[in-house]
């Protein structure tokens, strides 16, 4: 037995509330386990309430099984231990370490001492349901010329990285047809605050819209329509830094340490100077973007009242939050508690590029903008991967995060830090139609860059924020269909939002999974990444299945065809 392979890590996603009568707990072994148990009753009345369970395998990769199942627990406390079996081995993992034997008596067992409902992370419901849309806002619509800055670049020039293009907020607010009619559900805005990059990461005032976009009234006006047609709006701010030109940062520059704000940032020296690097923190070594201190009350309050001030003022359903993973916890659960008490839907994303564990254990945020799962897709889809490596990816970040976390991530083929992925693919179009069922048919909330579903390119920033296509003469129209289709499927079928995954790898490049919920209803998808037909045989269960792109009926002699992709259902006879 690969003893060294077994893992249980508590108070993670390895063993977490469900609610205040389940947990749900996971154990990581190596490839040689057959079966796995979990023993578990009450500390104070084992004899009486021990009781055993299986579990299941929730995936593998490389190195390792995964498994999971979930308890019940009618005193609302457990103490528990595993019971892993080989062939010709077993062995039980205590709190304690591996034992030959263990489980009769609760001592010296992983404790959990009360399954608290608070503990567990609570996502908005609607996030399951929710199908994103991130804009640019000065890329994608110009709706108001009279709010236009002076040095207005034209429309389809190609971007610069100081250039602006007109969009606004008016122009999002007239587009609402056109979105509506691809299914969008939920609108993710960059930051629309006074700034005087085009970016606007660099703000100068967090209560004020940026001039060029428009008002609070025109915010207000927006949210307003977007309500009335079931599209909800989240709006993006960064707290890990403030802009250059912010009276804050100028009057702490000004007067130094006798400055009221002086002890807002994090000066290394005085005078302040920016050469060879800042003499004070930033983000990254960027002088316009000094770096807040947010474990100072006064910034805490002054950043809280941003925060509750746009649900209030103009009725907003969430925030994305930019360089999320470089300010402190604490100020993360401050924030939580009070979004959540002026509205308790809201949704709160951070932007973590890397595995963020940390901050979804219930009192932060819902879930971060999920890059591992973006690198790996693309890393498949370009050659880099292979089937196998993907779907150990996907694998690892599922047991990695509990299920309300991966259900409230925000998942992406690219966004406005990335090339698109059309471009990253050399233009191939199939191959993107393929990451878009990927990215419609897996747990988390999709979330389309705006063009992408008309066949907008664009290589690394600046080259990805081009302005939006409205001539439909240049539109891939094909394109806009397949995106168009897989959306109404994501929002017909409730497996493809809320079903469990179950991953498997069925070729060099053929890639599956199924989604399926506890009254049975399952959904089967199957990407075929290779220039060749591949045999279903492994791939599907005996009898029929009805593909739900296609039309077509197979069975487990046909073929998938190359670059291709099926969301199937088993027809009843």
């Amino acid at each position: 037995m690969l003893l060294h392979a077994i893992s249980h890590r508590p108070g993670t996603s390895n063993a977490y509330t469900v609610s205040h009568r389940y947990a749900e707990l996971r154990l990581r072994t190596g490839p040689d386990i057959q079966r796995v148990s979990v023993v578990y009753g009450d500390k104070y009345d084992w004899e009486h309430t021990r009781n055993k369970v299986a579990m299941r395998p929730m995936g593998s990769d490389d190195l390792f099984l995964y498994w999971r199942t979930t308890v019940h627990c009618p005193v609302r406390r457990l103490r528990y231990c595993f019971f892993i079996e080989t062939k010709d081995e077993s062995v039980w993992l205590t709190e304690e370490g591996l034992r030959v034997a263990a489980g009769e008596n609760p001592q010296g067992l992983f404790d959990f001492p009360w399954l608290h409902q608070s503990d567990g992370l609570e996502i908005p419901d609607w996030i399951r349901d929710a199908v994103f849309y991130q804009i640019f806002p000065d890329r994608f619509a110009n709706g108001d010329p009279s709010n236009d800055p002076e040095d207005l670049t034209p429309w389809h020039e190609q971007p610069t990285s100081h250039s602006l293009h007109g969009g606004d907020l008016e122009g999002i607010a007239q587009k609402l047809d056109y979105l509506c009619d691809l299914g969008i559900n939920t609108i993710y805005l960059t930051p629309i605050f006074y700034a005087p990059s085009n970016h606007k990461y660099d703000t100068i005032d967090y209560f004020s819209i940026d001039p060029h976009f428009g008002s609070i009234e025109t915010l207000q006006k927006l949210v307003s329509l977007c309500h009335q047609r079931g599209i909800r709006v989240v709006l993006d701010a960064v707290f890990n830094h403030i802009g250059w030109q912010s009276p804050q940062f100028q009057d702490a520059v000004l007067r130094g340490a006798e400055s009221s704000y002086y002890n807002w940032f994090h000066f290394h020296d005085l005078p302040s100077g920016t050469r060879p690097r800042p003499t004070y923190d930033t983000f990254a070594y960027a002088p316009s973007m000094p770096k807040l201190n947010t474990q100072n009350k006064e910034v805490q309050e002054y950043l809280l009242n941003v925060a509750t001030y746009w649900i209030e003022v103009a009725d907003i359903d969430g925030w994305r939050f930019d360089v999320a993973d470089e300010v402190d916890h604490e100020f993360w659960r401050k924030l939580r508690h009070r979004v959540r008490a002026v509205k308790p839907t809201a949704y709160i994303l951070g932007e973590i590029v890397h595995q963020a564990e940390p901050w979804l254990r219930g009192d932060q945020f819902d879930g971060v903008m999920n890059y591992p799962l973006t690198e790996a897709l693309t890393a498949w889809l370009t050659g880099k991967g292979s089937a196998a490596s993907f779907a150990n990816r996907i694998t690892q970040l599922h047991f990695d995060y509990s299920r309300p976390a991966l259900e409230g991530c925000l998942n992406l083929l690219d966004s406005h830090d990335t090339p698109r992925l059309l471009s990253q693919l050399g233009g191939n179009r199939p191959l993107l139609k393929l990451a878009a069922v990927i990215l419609l048919t897996l747990p988390g909330a999709p979330c389309i860059y705006y063009g992408d579903e008309v066949g907008m390119e664009g290589g690394p920033d600046p080259d990805c924020r081009r302005a939006m296509i409205w001539d439909t003469a240049s539109w891939d129209l094909n394109l806009l269909s397949w995106y168009k289709q897989l959306i109404a499927l994501r929002l017909k079928h409730r497996a493809l939002r809320r079903g469990d995954l179950a991953v498997v790898t069925l070729g060099e490049h053929l890639l599956g999974w199924s989604r399926q919920e506890e009254n049975g209803d399952e959904l089967l998808v199957l990407i075929n990444r290779g220039a060749e037909p591949a045999p279903l045989t492994t791939a599907i269960p005996d009898g029929q299945w009805f593909d739900l792109l296609t039309g077509t009926i197979y069975q487990a002699h046909h073929e998938i065809p190359p670059s291709c992709a099926l969301i199937m259902q088993r027809l009843t006879t």
